[in-house]
């Protein structure tokens, strides 16, 4: 018979081994009412670790080659591109701005094959990655302004609907507070694009061939790579965590578990038309869709005319795409920084508002100084500019996802915002013109009539969410964050007493 003391030397026993085993645990609310939810932290970083190791590098690169082929046309230009084919008036302002069209209408049906196909993102990302790489190498063999026209028509289209499947396909396998960084690290390879557009065009503008001029090799060997590279993303790129080739069973089944608590309401989702429009009447939506067509202009005028706003401090063709280098790169460093400080504070709307008034900044310097005489404030305004322009893209997207939980309202909110993103490049390229050279003072302003714009109704919606938590919590007495509740039991989304707004 066991005695008094035995029972107790048993106890202990016991509380010394729960303690061990849950060193890496971490205990959570898991629906809001009382239960709590035992996480081992050691199994998910790992879990993380591999989805950053396997999946996210991948990714990155794939951006990278898209970003090299939308904007190397500004690198083209730079070495005579327009006088070769033969160019007339505005037809280069022209192919910037046509591009946009199908860029921005075909985002959204793109998106929604992406969930409705099966193989979802590893088949339409690795396609549409093919078909644009094969429009960007065939760009060399254009003699005219109407075949390259035509080329980055299919271009446009063919990359809409990329940056949009890949920002909802890695809401399939991270949570909400580690999104924003994921896609600062994914879409900063869009600025590492022009940093290396700029390298990459030093380098092949040097390649001395009497029937083959330097752009024509830039299209040539950037759209070849970008053709290997879809090939191989077919093979690599898993459809889901469940079925990922990288992560055994027990990392599979970490990643249902972190689905149900801070990602989807429900582990599998089907495709169904209806959930994919019902936030679409919500009063939120319009300002959401002002933000998303109002933020892009100063990317685009940041990725597409770079090139030609340096090239305004007189510097040769080789040396304007060098000295685009070191904006970029900075420009990468400072979006890092920023997406990191968001999901470590899980907050966005005045992240998002400081990075667009960075680029605000610039824009105005550019469109007021004098930039011949003052050419280190106008190199220092380039600097601005890249440091604010690629922020939103993450973030943006980053937010309005967070504070939505079904897959197919995801999938098609973030295809049709992406796609407003991209019809709000035309501003941009509209405004950017060869008559209004060297100064562009026309462009410079529209966009920073944007910036402003979209600080407004960031700040907007933003205070409103915020203050919105705040009443919740004092009705319910007690304060609640987003991350504290398990989105398994907000099936009811806004309506549930535990939600909380992502602000």
């Amino acid at each position: 018979m066991a005695t008094a003391h035995d029972t107790a030397i048993e106890m202990d026993v016991d509380a010394k081994t729960q303690k061990q085993t849950s060193l890496h645990d971490k205990e959570v609310p898991g629906t809001g009412n009382g239960t709590v939810e035992v996480i081992d932290e050691k199994a998910e970083r790992a879990y993380v670790r591999k989805l950053d190791a396997y999946l996210l590098p991948f990714l990155s690169l794939m951006y990278f080659f898209n970003s090299v082929d939308r904007s190397n046309l500004g690198n083209a230009q730079t070495d005579n591109m327009d006088k070769d084919l033969g160019f007339r008036g505005e037809e280069y302002s022209l192919l910037v701005l046509l591009f946009y069209v199908p860029n921005g209408l075909c985002d959204l049906p793109l998106n929604l094959l992406t969930v409705r196909l099966k193989g979802g993102g590893r088949v339409v990302l690795s396609g549409l990655m093919l078909a644009w790489g094969s429009c960007a190498l065939l760009q060399c063999a254009a003699t005219n302004f109407a075949g390259l026209l035509v080329l980055r028509l299919l271009l446009g289209g063919f990359e809409a609907g990329f940056f949009a499947g890949v920002v909802f396909y890695l809401t399939l396998f991270y949570t909400r507070g580690e999104l924003g960084f994921r896609l600062a690290l994914f879409f900063g390879s869009a600025l590492l694009a022009g940093a290396f557009s700029g390298l990459i065009s030093y380098g092949v503008f040097r390649i001395e061939h009497a029937g083959v001029p330097g752009w024509k090799w830039l299209f040539l060997i950037e759209g070849a790579m970008t053709v290997i590279i879809a090939v191989a993303a077919y093979f690599w790129l898993p459809t889901s965590a469940s079925t990922a080739w990288f992560l055994d069973a027990s990392e599979r089944e970490v990643a249902e578990r972190r689905t149900l608590r801070d990602l989807s309401s429900t582990s599998e989702s089907t495709f169904n038309w209806a959930e994919c429009f019902r936030t679409w009447s919500d009063w939120k939506f319009i300002p959401w869709c002002v933000i998303a067509f109002t933020y892009p202009v100063a990317f685009t005028t940041t990725s597409n005319f770079l090139p030609q706003i340096v090239q305004r401090l007189g510097y040769s063709v080789v040396k304007t795409n060098l000295w685009t280098v070191a904006p970029n790169a900075v420009g990468f460093v400072v979006l890092l920084a920023v997406a990191w400080s968001s999901d470590r504070l899980r907050e966005r709307c005045f992240h998002i508002v400081f990075a667009l008034t960075l680029s605000l900044i610039g824009l105005l310097l550019l469109a007021t100084i004098d930039v011949v005489e003052n050419k280190g404030l106008a190199y220092f305004a380039c600097f601005l500019l890249t440091c604010g322009a690629y922020i939103p893209s993450c973030l943006v997207h980053s937010w309005h996802n967070n504070n939505n939980l079904n897959e197919n309202s995801r999938a098609a909110t973030t295809g049709l915002l992406v796609g407003l993103g991209n019809l709000g490049g035309i501003v941009s390229a509209a405004t950017f013109r060869s008559e209004y050279a060297p100064k562009y003072v026309p462009n410079l302003v529209a966009t920073a009539v944007c910036n402003a714009t979209c600080i407004v109704v960031t700040l907007a919606l933003g205070v409103w969410m915020k203050l919105e938590n705040r009443r919740r919590d004092k009705v319910m007495g007690r304060k609640v964050r987003p991350e504290e509740v398990s989105t398994a039991v907000l099936g009811l989304g806004e309506e549930s007493e535990m939600w909380r707004y992502f602000t």
